[in-house]
């Protein structure tokens, strides 16, 4: 049974090492409050959607959540609105990405920028307008409109961390995926443990 834990260990190690300086990377760029709306979490997220372990495509965007709001605002109705609508993007975007290689098709930094536009104008529709019309008791209208320049920022955020965090995970992923074995290995554990 050791051998066992010893091999899930480290079959999962580096891929959590990754995700949690992912966690952290994203909480405190989101604490820094750079500019307005600054949220990396769905930049970060969409990597994971590509690759093998897809549950952390949901778990991470929620996990960033939950460990955001507890840090900042405190936690709520609106920490599981959001960590919902995050978790079912991941979702979405799992399969959407493993169709899209099945085709042959090339998950890259454009498909990112792309799914990250996308992902946000969905995000931000359904937290923006629909969730605040019910939880604050306004019209859809005025949510709708106050959260025109609100989704403007957080497009440019998303698009940013496009283009620089989700290919830098992406490679970090693969990069895991790749050494994983090898170190197994060398550790003189079974190649197919991992």
């Amino acid at each position: 049974m050791g051998d066992t834990v010893r091999r899930a260990g480290l079959a999962s190690s580096m891929g959590l090492l990754i995700f949690g300086l992912g966690l952290g990377a994203s909480s405190l760029l989101r604490l820094a409050s750079l500019f307005p709306n600054n949220d990396p979490i769905m930049a970060v997220a969409l990597p994971y959607a590509k690759h093998k372990k897809r549950w952390m495509a949901i778990a991470f965007p929620v996990l960033a959540m939950l460990l955001f709001d507890c840090l900042s605002a405190g936690v709520g109705v609106w920490t599981i609105v959001t960590a919902a609508t995050y978790g079912l993007l991941g979702v979405g975007f799992s399969v959407l990405y493993g169709r899209r290689a099945a085709r042959g098709r090339r998950i890259g930094p454009l498909t990112f920028l792309v799914s990250g536009v996308a992902g946000v104008l969905v995000f931000d529709f359904i937290t923006g307008p629909i969730m605040s019309s019910v939880l604050f008791r306004i019209t859809f209208t005025q949510a709708f409109v106050g959260q025109i320049p609100f989704t403007l920022w957080h497009l440019a955020s998303v698009s940013a961390y496009a283009l620089v965090i989700s290919p830098v995970i992406d490679r970090a992923l693969l990069w895991a995926g790749h050494c994983e074995p090898r170190l197994a290995r060398a550790m003189g554990l079974e190649a197919g443990s991992l």
